[in-house]
């Protein structure tokens, strides 16, 4: 397979393609005549694959192999959101300063010191090969999209196979997990020195930056209390626990609803096996979760200590880059990089900084005059794309728990649902084996060998639970040991202190209420129950705000009519609630700005209300918007654009339909920016039935009717049909097309 682009040969005649159609529909697993015994070129892949879209955008790839389909699905990808598929790509190649000038400095040179590029190039020569195949289609695939649009590149025009190998490091560990380090912007400023000129003094101690280029590093929430938002639901119950027959299993994580850790829903058929429904990020060469025909799986953010920091001692007066190591010292190996910086006036600037790395990891600061080394599991070793496949390949419980047991992936709780009738929960994770004396959660002395990782953990020794006698398994970024019914959990004696970080949370609470709640669940209640707005915490924190109201004495005007207003709900939030809106933005209050006081927090809650809307009365869906904006989230909300009311709410009040927002100057409503993104109900039977949601829609381009189609359903709290089987695709086909075929529509391109 090559991975250079070219342009696609002449279409195929109608003849040919209404014979591919006719297949796609019976379900034959015979290549059309036409086709090649095995397609290798990228013409002859883009003759191979059939796209189908379906009523909602959504892509359906047929092909005769695996890799096939793959070149297909990324190409579909390509059609819906190249702008976001290239932007992800510039960031993990460390080059979004040559995008977006010098706002980018510090998340390339974070990337640059991490070694993701040098890391990403060293995995993709050990890559089997049966994956080097599949990543070179993927990129087949975009460079074939690229050859018919050349207009909507902004800088990469050949993207190469690796690529796919640094979009995953870096959505995983720079997104995802190198803020767990807890590494201020001041102390990440030393992780550099300008270099002047090429005649600098490589010796010299490391200058520092300005701290204002790591201040808000792509990927880590800005305000900590906001990090609910990274987290997601996800529920499974045996088939005795399912009124349908078959387990049922509820797929929610709740990302970012802009930037490269949005969701993008696809649906790929080989030949040869692979056959898969579900969502990945743009640029995914799957989709990461969802079902294939015999199981399925989704995953929530977890917290295990996957991520070390090392103080490092730079105390040889005769070889500044000598650390010290148990009884003497080992030396940290100095490398240059080169960013290219856009200038206001266009112009690009190429800017060289001096790095280091140690044996523990790369150096990413200084704190009280000692360096920080980071090292992070699985980091070096890569295998996310295998493991990604051989999950997605799996036929049964057995497999999938091979391919889980490679750790490569290195952190995410996982339910999983099979039509056996398993459901198995497992706190996931690449854990180090360390020795338990030392404090893992602080940074510890490099100095010491002690603190050595010896190894990771297997699979079988996290925690974890299979087919409990309660006939349910949940997580929603909670502790491990609540997974399931009393009886059924883990025992936290049994880990390690290090391993597990989290306590309980109301989501968790309100999932075990609903899952404990009634003997058996029809498939259009687990449906329903998707999109369950009940909050949960009201019931804690009214009676509390009552009696603070009564001890103060205080039950006078808007204080006595918002309590009453409060204790007449009934828990439940809906788009005309004005109790959820006060309830809301109380506790917004007490979290966001540590307000212990529940009374004076009420009262700026009401008088908030008051200067935005000139009445605390506000219905919440008059509040509570979705809006889509560019892909980007750079693109300012607006209050006289189109957009929808939504029931949903913030996390920590402990709603299932979690929906949150962020207020904007000059903006009376505030508008979704991260949240239930994309939702999967399925039921494993024979075969499995799906429905699903995306946020917006499929397709980024305002445009498509694509654009914003999927959101009145979702505002709605219900799910359109996810097709899997060849007939039911072809049920609903709405258009069947090859690869570079015809074009889908001039694409939305260009941040605002």
């Amino acid at each position: 397979m090559r991975s250079h682009r070219s342009r696609l040969a002449a279409p195929c005649g109608i003849l040919a393609a209404a014979l591919v159609l006719v297949c796609l529909l019976s379900a034959c697993a015979r290549k059309a005549p036409s086709a090649p015994e095995r397609p290798e070129t990228p013409e002859e892949m883009a003759a191979a694959v059939t796209i189908v879209r379906d009523s909602w955008g959504v892509p359906h790839v047929h092909g005769p192999t695996d890799e096939s389909v793959v070149f297909g699905f990324v190409y579909a990808q390509a059609e819906d959101n190249f702008w976001q598929i290239e932007d992800s790509l510039i960031q993990a190649l460390g080059r979004a300063s040559e995008v977006y000038g010098e706002e980018r400095i510090g998340a390339d040179l974070l990337g640059r010191a991490l070694g993701i590029e040098r890391l990403s190039r060293q995995e993709w020569e050990r890559t089997p090969a049966e994956i080097r195949s599949l990543a070179e289609a993927a990129a087949a695939g975009l460079n074939h999209y690229i050859a018919g649009h050349p207009e909507e590149v902004r800088l990469l025009d050949e993207i190469e196979p690796w690529h796919l190998l640094a979009f995953s490091r870096f959505s995983v560990y720079q997104l995802f997990m190198f803020s767990r380090a807890g590494i201020r912007a001041e102390e990440m400023a030393g992780m550099a020195r300008p270099l002047e000129d090429e005649g600098a003094d490589s010796a010299e101690q490391v200058a520092r930056l300005d701290a204002s280029v790591f201040a808000a590093l792509p990927g880590a929430p800005a305000d900590p209390d906001a990090a609910d938002a990274w987290g997601s639901n996800m529920w499974a119950v045996t088939p005795e626990r399912s009124a349908d027959g078959g387990a049922l299993l509820f797929v929610n994580p709740h990302q970012p609803y802009f930037g490269p850790g949005q969701w993008i829903e696809g649906h790929v058929r080989s030949d040869e096996g692979l056959h898969f429904s579900g969502a990945g990020f743009p640029g995914s060469f799957l989709p990461t979760i969802g079902h294939n025909e015999h199981l399925g799986w989704s995953h929530t953010v977890n917290a295990p200590d996957i991520v070390d920091v090392y103080e490092l001692t730079f105390d040889d007066p005769d070889d500044p880059d000598a650390y010290r190591y148990g009884d003497g010292h080992r030396r940290a190996e100095r490398f240059t990089t080169t960013l290219r910086v856009l200038g206001e006036d266009g112009s690009v600037s190429e800017r060289s900084y001096e790095l280091r790395r140690s044996h523990h990891g790369p150096i990413v600061g200084e704190r009280d005059g000692k360096a920080l080394a980071v090292r992070m599991a699985k980091f070096e070793e890569g295998g996310q794309l295998e493991q990604r496949y051989r999950m997605a390949t799996a036929r049964n419980l057995e497999e999938f728990r091979a391919a889980m047991a490679s750790l490569a992936t290195p952190m995410f709780n996982t339910v999983y649902a099979d039509v056996e009738g398993n459901i198995w929960y497992v706190y996931y994770g690449a854990v180090p084996r360390r020795d338990p004396s030392y404090d893992w959660s602080a940074p510890v002395d490099g100095a010491d060998p002690g603190t050595e990782w010896q190894g990771y953990h297997p699979l079988e020794e996290l925690p974890q639970v299979l087919n409990p006698a309660s006939g349910y398994v949940q997580n929603c970024n909670a502790t491990p040991f609540l997974a399931s019914g009393e009886g059924d959990n883990p025992d936290p004696a049994d880990f390690p202190p290090y391993m597990v970080s989290e306590d309980d949370n109301p989501r968790s609470r309100i999932s075990r209420r609903i899952l404990e709640a009634q003997p058996r669940f029809t498939f259009d209640e687990w449906a329903r129950l998707a999109f369950d707005t009940r909050v949960i915490e009201a019931e804690v924190w009214i009676p509390r705000l009552a009696e603070a109201i009564s001890d103060a004495g205080a039950s006078t005007g808007a204080v006595r009519e918002g309590l009453e207003l409060l204790q007449s709900w009934d828990g439940v939030s809906t788009v005309d609630s004005e109790a959820m809106t006060l309830f809301f933005a109380w506790r917004e209050i007490m979290i966001q700005q540590r307000n212990e006081d529940l009374l004076d927090a009420f009262r700026k809650a009401i008088a908030s209300l008051e200067a935005t809307w000139g009445t605390w009365r506000v219905a919440w869906g008059e509040l509570n918007r979705l809006q889509r904006r560019h892909t980007s989230g750079s693109e300012p909300f607006d209050d006289d654009a189109p957009s929808v009311a939504v029931a949903g709410g913030p996390g920590p009040l402990g709603i299932v339909f979690n929906f949150y927002t962020r207020p904007q100057p000059g903006e009376q409503r505030r508008y979704g920016v991260a949240g239930h993104s994309f939702v999967q109900v399925a039921r494993f039977g024979q075969p499995v039935e799906a429905r699903s949601i995306l946020v917006f829609g499929q397709r980024h381009d305002p445009q498509s009717p694509h654009w914003f189609d999927q959101s009145e359903l979702f505002a709605r709290q219900q799910f359109k049909p996810a097709w899997f089987t060849p007939e039911a695709v072809g049920a609903d086909a709405q258009r069947s097309y090859r690869p570079g075929e015809a074009s889908m529509g001039a694409a939305a391109s260009g941040a605002p």
